[in-house]
């Protein structure tokens, strides 16, 4: 893979986070990629390379797929996303928890039949994941991903998936010759050229504990944002020079955070609160160390083309390619993040609904921890789980005008 492109014009990629129900804000911002943004540019936007973790996966895969479609594909992402209802995607009764221990208790029974030679397309997860799994196939038309490859519409696409065994992430990549470039030295991330199907979107978002495992050959994956929720890696090594990222984690804002943890001690005793907050250390990893790396190499170039004239780069990079087979180049970014905590979002939602006591065990139990006495209006567990109407549509506005009011910087973005 070459870092430039016919023209050389900028290698643009687009990266997409991990995050379960959280997803629905990546859908927004798709709508507009897709939908609004051509009418501004007077084209399509052209993106090189899709890359995208746990449900993002789910998005890059959708993007590859219809990218020979024209406008309106990215409304019909958000109305998947707005039809979808908690009690047939992810159906959990008074019963399943009432047998959440013999379930447990027979993942003793899987194991010994896997040493039998058994291999179930499943293991252990808290819910049934198939209805989902069904929502995925009919979303995205699959074969199509590889003829966009193929008629160069895209370049490539990654899915990253964790190997239950190994501890690796594998990056499961869809190019066009079916090779990849020269890639990190990291032994804990591995590159694996593939035909992508359902099976490697599915892994990438299998959460741990909560969903089943997903195998994919004779090998076992969970949630790929265990290691690389936001794989910017993956985009970089195949010769991005521009990366739009959407993150699903508001920015960081200390002395709000400092403060808001003060209010929150009260929380802390809701084993359904540390949970989310686990599953947010987990998932929503550390982007913004990842950009800080990027901005310390954009400095240095700068800095060495100021000290040493524009022939800098051309110098480290006879060595460079000589020892890593790939040159330095500066990278220009711009991250898409929510403008409202995607939390406490789903708090305020849970809060106000009327009948919760008549909904899904997930609700109610989410319910109870939320009162009228002071507690903070957030859950960041059911912001992961809340596959509803009601949580996802409101998500998906949100997505949508965060793009619109970065429409002058994506026009800029995708201006060659």
């Amino acid at each position: 893979m070459s870092a430039t492109t016919p023209g050389n014009r900028p290698r643009r990629a687009v990266v997409f986070s991990g995050g379960g129900a959280r997803g629905a804000y990546e859908a927004g911002f798709v709508r507009y990629l897709c939908d609004e943004l051509p009418e501004k540019l007077g084209r399509a936007p052209k993106i090189d390379i899709l890359c995208g973790t746990s449900v993002g996966a789910i998005h890059a895969c959708f993007m590859a797929g219809t990218a020979h479609q024209g406008p309106g594909r990215g409304e019909r992402l958000v109305d998947v996303w707005k039809a979808m209802r908690l009690t047939e995607i992810l159906p959990f009764s008074a019963r399943d928890l009432l047998a959440l221990p013999r379930r447990i208790l027979g993942v003793r029974r899987v194991a010994e039949a896997m040493k039998g030679g058994e291999l179930p397309d499943r293991l252990y997860g808290l819910f049934n994941t198939e209805a989902l799994e069904q929502v995925v196939l009919g979303a995205i038309p699959w074969r199509e991903i590889r003829n966009n490859v193929r008629e160069g519409l895209v370049d490539a696409v990654c899915v990253p998936a964790t190997q239950i065994g190994t501890g690796r992430v594998v990056v499961f990549m869809e190019t066009r010759d079916r090779t990849v470039p020269h890639w990190t030295r990291d032994p804990s991330i591995v590159p694996r050229p593939t035909r992508l199907l359902p099976t490697h979107a599915m892994a990438s978002a299998a959460i741990p504990l909560l969903f089943p495992a997903v195998r994919v050959a004779s090998t076992y994956y969970a949630d790929g944002g265990l290691r690389l929720n936001t794989p910017l890696a993956p985009a970089l090594r195949l010769g991005a020079d521009r990366v739009l990222v959407v993150s699903l984690r508001q920015a960081t804002r200390q002395t709000t955070d400092a403060a808001m943890s003060e209010r929150r001690i009260a929380d802390y005793g809701s084993p359904t609160f540390l949970f989310g907050k686990v599953l947010n250390a987990l998932m929503l990893d550390h982007l913004d160390t990842d950009l800080a790396r990027m901005h310390v190499l954009n400095e240095f170039i700068r800095h060495g083309e100021q000290a040493y004239g524009e022939g800098f780069i051309d110098t480290i990079n006879e060595i460079a390619v000589r020892e890593h087979g790939q040159a330095y180049r500066p990278i220009r970014d711009i991250v898409i993040r929510p403008s409202a905590d995607l939390g406490q979002l789903a708090g305020e939602i849970l809060a106000n609904l009327s009948d919760a006591s008549s909904r899904s065990p997930i609700i109610r139990l989410a319910a109870r921890n939320i009162s009228d006495n002071g507690r903070t209006p957030e859950s960041d567990l059911l912001s992961y789980l809340l596959f509803d109407g009601e949580f996802l549509s409101p998500l998906a506005d949100l997505g949508l005008r965060d793009a619109r009011a970065r429409e002058d910087e994506l026009i800029e973005f995708f201006t060659d």
